[in-house]
């Protein structure tokens, strides 16, 4: 997240990257995309076999004619549910007047989509839900005026913590009639409190060039802007400033806009048909909930199991990125980059940097960066990373098996910089360029990338499923099956490392 890669084969160009023959690589796509098919097909046996006690058990919905299908994933629930209900229509309605505007009104653009974002949120929370997120930015915007970071952080964190405050989960759940109704107003709350530390820490580095009235402006059109509010992509303030003003006139004059509108909606019903699919044939939410599934999948299986959970995140994401990263280019923003593939993610470092690149880049501007990163020494490296790991922990609820995820995490960045400090000291590195050819050192690279997309994806598994999931992936595959299961998966997991240093190596950004 916060240091290079450790692989030594990356590099910006791709000639840097060691040719490898054809036929092996060809062999690496076929074992790679076969290792997946197969996995599945196996996890979709025992979906099958076990149909009835899951449905007993976990209520699996009735989907798609005469299938069932697994509502267990709570997020995927709980925002498609809203999409049907308002969101789709909401961000619709956004779309249209951020396309009139640009056409006919641009000085409007903002103004306009400032008061109708105001108006879907206060439709959507309730005046109570939208008043708490006002005195949350009054509060921040006061604090703010003083200057001083630190004062700025202890503010937004003490409004964070709210978020866990039993007194007042209590009183906010009895202004709505649903569960899902609250937990939107949590979302939202939780989001915005990046976007406040944002402002907050801008205003204190950078001179305002306005009055404060227009700086209050210009944080409430920030705070409430519809296609991110409810649940990102993070963008930093002053990213956002310097963005929205400019003219979207030559977007919507070639046409392009509109291309790109087009192409990106058949990309997202494609993503959403995608994560549909898995959960009506494979019920993998509702398995990894019953340690007793766990303990009886069939090895095959249990890999089927653990790709299924990556993977559907990652499609997940695309679905509830790609739509508001599209209405943001729409309206001349630059938004982060959809989520890379989870299975060409080779590395912790990479993981970190290109599945949630918004929320990466705030880590770095406004944790990292500050607290001194790797430019003063290594103990500052350590101290800051593990502080920002320390943040989206508590920014997520701090929960137990967060914890135990964000360790893991930065224990993987920390030794993935080790290994890469350790291969570049001028002694080992001409050893190895000496005694090693550039195709066996890209395979000792993707060796090495095995180990650690083999601890990534526990650690995804804990976050994902929580710790008794990764407690017995880990028994199972590492302790019970170091000779049988853990072999052919290192296996596979060389295959995927070489797939992703294929595809993603020429796009790595240097440390």
């Amino acid at each position: 997240m916060f240091t290079g890669s450790f692989c030594p084969m990356t590099s910006k160009s791709k000639a840097q990257i060691a040719p490898l023959p054809r036929a092996e690589v060809f062999a690496y796509w076929v074992l790679s995309f076969a290792s997946h098919l197969y996995s599945f097909y196996h996890l979709h046996r025992f979906s099958k076999e076990h149909e009835v006690s899951l449905q007993k058990e976990f209520q699996l919905e009735q989907g798609f004619i005469s299938y069932f299908r697994d509502p267990n994933d709570f997020e995927w629930t709980f925002w498609t549910d809203w999409a049907k209900k308002s969101l789709l229509y909401s961000f619709f309605g956004h779309g249209v007047i951020t396309i009139l505007t640009s056409l006919f009104f641009p000085k409007l653009k903002v103004p306009a989509s400032a008061v109708y974002s105001f108006i879907v949120a206060n439709n959507v929370l309730g005046v109570k839900g939208v008043s708490v997120l006002l005195l949350h930015l009054c509060i921040t915007f006061l604090v703010a005026q003083t200057r001083k970071p630190a004062l700025c952080w202890a503010s937004s964190l003490l409004l964070l913590s709210t978020l866990h405050f039993q007194p007042l989960q209590e009183i906010q759940r009895g202004w709505y009639e649903t569960e899902e109704e609250y937990y939107l107003l949590l979302f939202s709350v939780a989001v915005c409190g990046l976007r406040f530390i944002s402002y907050s820490l801008e205003h204190c580095w950078c001179l305002p060039e306005t009055g404060r009235t227009v700086q209050l402006c210009w944080l409430f059109s920030y705070t409430f802007y519809h296609p991110f509010f409810y649940n990102g992509p993070i963008i930093a303030f002053k990213d956002y400033i310097q963005q929205i003003k400019r003219p979207a006139d030559d977007l919507y004059r070639d046409g392009a806009v509109f291309k790109f509108v087009i192409v990106r909606t058949l990309r997202i019903a494609v993503w959403w048909g995608i994560a549909e699919y898995m959960i009506h044939a494979m019920y993998m939410h509702a398995i990894q909930s019953n340690e007793t599934y766990l303990e009886i999948l069939p090895p095959w299986a249990l890999g089927g199991l653990a790709l299924a959970l990556v993977q559907f995140f990652y499609v997940k994401y695309l679905v509830l990125f790609g739509l508001p990263s599209m209405l943001a280019v729409m309206d001349g923003l630059i938004p982060p980059k959809l989520p890379r593939c989870v299975s060409i993610m080779h590395t912790f470092t990479g993981m970190w940097r290109h599945f949630d690149e918004g929320l990466y880049r705030w880590l770095i501007r406004y944790i990292y960066v500050p607290l001194g990163g790797s430019r003063r020494g290594p103990l500052y490296k350590v101290l800051s990373s593990g502080l920002a790991f320390g943040f989206v922990c508590l920014w997520h609820g701090g929960h137990d098996y967060l914890q135990y995820w964000a360790l893991m995490n930065w224990a993987g960045v920390l030794v993935e910089g080790g290994v890469k400090t350790l291969l570049s000291l001028p002694l080992i590195r001409s050893f190895i360029e000496r005694h090693f050819s550039a195709a066996t050192r890209r395979r000792c690279a993707a060796l090495l990338c095995a180990f650690s997309t083999a601890m990534l994806i526990l650690s995804n598994l804990v976050f994902l499923g929580g710790i008794h999931v990764g407690r017995i992936f880990w028994k199972r595959v590492f302790i019970r099956g170091w000779s049988s299961v853990a072999p052919p998966m290192l296996v596979f997991l060389y295959c995927f490392a070489q797939i992703g240093l294929e595809r993603t190596s020429p796009q790595q950004e240097s440390p």
